[in-house]
């Protein structure tokens, strides 16, 4: 049985990124199975820290793309939208370059709010960065509802 209640091709996925942030980040979907989704970022000069290494805040950046990417994909859109209510991450390891991968898997999936672990690895699979997301779903209400794919 699946998480989703709506599957869409990695391409429509990646192309809803366009004109954004993880747009200018790089940041790819690379895999989606029953129970979780997967995307890349680039670790380069447009996400480095001062020092060369993947800046924290870039790390989140993909953490929240993924999370928030797996809570629209398991709500009605056309009744509810998702929102990031709360995120945190602890950053265990620098990485300087290649592409930094991270996959997203439920905690808890719930009919207001959903909370995702996201685990971000280097290309050699170690843990770089462990990030939880909270995200809030809300009713459209009076809005007109929003394709995001």
């Amino acid at each position: 049985m699946t998480l989703w209640l709506q599957r869409p091709s990695l391409d429509a996925l990646n192309n809803s990124l366009k004109g954004s942030i993880s747009e200018g980040l790089d940041i790819r979907f690379e895999f989606i199975d029953d129970e979780s989704i997967s995307a890349s970022m680039v670790v380069d000069s447009r996400t480095h820290q001062p020092f060369g290494l993947l800046h924290g805040g870039a790390s989140v950046v993909l953490a929240e793309t993924l999370g928030s990417t797996a809570s629209y994909l398991c709500i009605d859109n056309s009744k509810f939208y998702a929102l990031g209510l709360e995120i945190n991450a602890n950053h265990l390891r620098g990485l300087s370059s290649g592409r930094v991968y991270a996959v997203a898997r439920a905690v808890h999936v719930g009919r207001t709010t959903h909370v995702w672990d996201i685990r971000l690895s280097g290309e050699d699979f170690k843990l770089s960065c462990i990030a939880r997301l909270t995200m809030t779903i809300v009713p459209w209400g009076d809005q007109p509802a929003r394709s995001l794919i």
